[in-house]
C-alpha cells in the first residue's frame, strides 16, 4: 500500500494520507483511531473541516 506519512505530532499520533486522498490516524499503541476521536485530531491539525448539523431542519419527505 503506497501511503505518504504527513506529520508526526507530539501527542504520539501518526497521520497518514492515503492514495485516495483520505487520512488515517494511528495512535501511540499502534492501533488506528476512528470515529469522533479521528475527526477531532484531523480538525485540530486543520486537515478537515467539521460541518455542524442545522437545528430545526425537517427531514425530506420520501418520494413515492
Amino acid at each position: 500500500m503506497a501511503t505518504k506519512t504527513a506529520k508526526k505530532t507530539k501527542e504520539a499520533v501518526k497521520l497518514v494520507k492515503k492514495r485516495n486522498g483520505r487520512w488515517s490516524v494511528k495512535g501511540a499503541n499502534g492501533k488506528y483511531i476512528n470515529g469522533e476521536e479521528k475527526v477531532k485530531v484531523l480538525a485540530a491539525k486543520g486537515l478537515v473541516k467539521v460541518m455542524k448539523k442545522k437545528e430545526g431542519a425537517a427531514p425530506a419527505p420520501a418520494a413515492e
